[in-house]
């Protein structure tokens, strides 16, 4: 990965859907140089895909919930974290250090919803021991953005 590189990755983190050409324009290349720098990006797995970002509010799903959970026997976790992962409202689920295990991150749009996912479909996954949440009142910043370095070394 060269500076380059890194210019592309800047200006589709701010933008995915950005032309082509406007990247090339941007970075002083041709468009098909550009494109097939993005390519390889892909390939090596360096940009793992593009998403649409949606307005939780137009779909009644504006309420975001922290999900502590503590597992029954550390050997389970990885099991536990992907049942966790499966279900429809879990936007992020993370590995802890510390006393809880796994941490996950859902929207849902209401808390009768929450309830349900809560007991319904979390607290009956094998591994789960005991769950702690904590509802969010407000959200001042939401972000997939990784910062990266000006220039590669």
């Amino acid at each position: 990965m060269d500076n380059i590189d890194l210019q592309i990755l800047k200006i589709l983190q701010k933008k995915a859907r950005i032309p082509n050409v406007e990247v090339a324009r941007n970075v002083g290349m041709a468009p098909s140089a550009v494109l097939e720098r993005i390519k390889k990006l892909e390939a090596r797995g360096v940009i793992q895909g593009y998403e649409v970002r949606l307005n939780p509010e137009m779909f009644n799903c504006d309420m975001i919930a922290f999900i502590k959970i503590r597992t029954t026997a550390s050997n389970r976790l990885p099991e536990t974290g992907r049942a966790i992962s499966k279900i429809e409202q879990i936007q992020e689920v993370h590995y802890l250090a510390g006393e809880d295990c796994i941490m996950a991150k859902l929207r849902v749009k209401n808390n009768v919803e929450l309830e349900t996912v809560l007991n319904k479909e979390i607290a009956v996954i094998d591994g789960v021991k005991e769950t702690r949440t904590s509802i969010a009142l407000s959200t001042y910043k939401e972000s997939a953005k990784i910062v990266l370095p000006e220039t590669t070394n």
